[in-house]
């Protein structure tokens, strides 16, 4: 491996850029609480294991190297993200609608650790803009004449490890603020731009092409 602490450095700031894990973690978290928001990183670190073994094999190299495959992987990932944007924006309307019969809006959120947990992990594994990141920036830190997959699995556990402990530390961070989040007006702007985000990226997924 070569200049491992500048991989760690670069890993955190692109760790820090927003995407579709956080915005899902970031749901969760204010609308359910952050133990369902920890379930949900859980998953996508377990994800990101995945993707470290499908790299470091070579199976994500068949996969970019199929159109077929790589297309069908990536609309997967994009309508999955839509799918929960859509569902957010039609279970902000059903409680609306709930607000409007005369019962308290927001009264009886849930969603359990475990389909946290899932929705985390299928969010990341379906993203093909993983894929792609673990067979172009892994390599860049691995000697040309290394042909061990033993650095790939040292690097994408680091990886991992570092995603794990910023987005663990920002889930505890934003949880501090669930009593001002239980605010009506807020839980509908909460879910609203959630949805809406969640939606976009979807769409942006759908389209994005390999240049």
């Amino acid at each position: 491996m070569e200049n491992y602490l500048l991989f760690i450095i670069v890993s955190i700031f692109l760790i820090l850029l927003p995407g579709p894990d956080m915005a899902l973690a970031t749901r969760n978290t204010l609308l359910y609480g952050r133990f369902v928001g920890l379930s949900t990183i859980t998953g996508t670190s377990t994800a990101l294991l995945i993707h470290t073994i499908a790299a470091a094999l070579g199976l994500s190299a068949l996969l970019v190297q199929s159109t077929l495959l790589f297309s069908l992987f990536k609309y997967i990932g994009a309508l999955y993200l839509a799918y929960i944007g859509i569902r957010t924006l039609l279970s902000l309307k059903k409680q609306t609608a709930t607000q409007m019969n005369g019962r308290s809006m927001f009264s009886k959120k849930y969603l359990s650790k475990k389909a946290g947990y899932f929705q985390g992990f299928l969010t990341n594994l379906t993203n093909p803009k993983v894929v792609v990141f673990f067979l172009t920036f892994l390599p860049q830190f691995i000697r040309p004449s290394n042909h061990s997959i033993a650095p790939f699995f040292v690097l994408g556990i680091t990886h991992i490890i570092i995603n794990l402990i910023l987005f663990s530390a920002y889930v505890l961070l934003i949880g501090t603020f669930s009593q001002w989040m239980q605010k009506p007006i807020v839980q509908w702007i909460i879910q609203s731009v959630t949805g809406l985000i969640l939606i976009g990226f979807g769409i942006h997924l759908a389209l994005w092409a390999i240049r």
